[in-house]
């Protein structure tokens, strides 16, 4: 049954390297690197949910996805668009309604970082500013209540930008639990991988 874990904006496979080691059955998990799976197709959020819904249909078994940030709203879009696919969901710092405020700001923040701060990210610094751009309309609130499968919504307890959203995903989709990840912000898989492969095996063990 797979497990499939996708990572941040700026981030790769391997920021889930850290909890996998701390949890069993890790032969289970799988990473994929979200960008490679766009194939060097233009780099906007259609294009990245139409690569990432056309991997887990790969699959035949029911999955069990957990995204942080970007990849949880991957997650989300997934489970809302086929609800029978999936067995359970994780959402770790992701908004369900993009903040169009503080993606502008962070396009800006992104505009102005050199270039070799993009090198390892498998993407150039003007397609991250695209595909930021692509996603301010998104909003999922509606369908929320559609989501049926148990769901666990963790946050860093530092992760000021993302708490109301995480209570707000709480409060909307049925079978959810919110718990905070202590001594984090954002990237919980770097910061505190402890209590987060912790809080995943609890879950997952349910």
């Amino acid at each position: 049954m797979p497990y499939i874990f996708t990572h941040g904006l700026m981030e790769t496979s391997s920021s889930w390297d850290k909890t996998f080691l701390l949890m069993e059955n890790s032969s289970q998990f799988i990473a994929p690197d979200l960008f490679i799976l766009l194939n060097r197709k233009e780099v906007t959020y259609k294009n990245l949910y139409q690569a990432f819904s056309d991997y887990c249909n790969s699959f035949s078994e029911p999955l069990n996805l957990c995204g942080l940030s970007l990849g949880g709203i991957l997650a989300l879009n997934y489970t809302i668009d086929h609800p029978t696919r999936v067995q359970s969901l994780v959402l770790i710092g992701s908004p369900y309604k993009m903040p169009k405020t503080l993606l502008k700001l962070q396009n800006t923040i992104f505009s102005l970082l050199p270039k070799s701060t993009f090198k390892n990210l498998q993407l150039q610094k003007q397609d991250f500013i695209q595909l930021m751009n692509s996603m301010i309309a998104l909003d999922f609130s509606n369908h929320l209540k559609e989501i049926s499968c148990p769901t666990l919504i963790l946050c860093g307890e530092k992760d000021a930008a993302n708490k109301k959203a995480a209570t707000g995903l709480a409060k909307n989709i049925q079978n959810a639990k919110l718990q905070f990840i202590k001594n984090a912000g954002h990237e919980v898989s770097k910061k505190n991988p402890q209590d987060l492969a912790s809080k995943l095996e609890t879950f997952y063990k349910k």
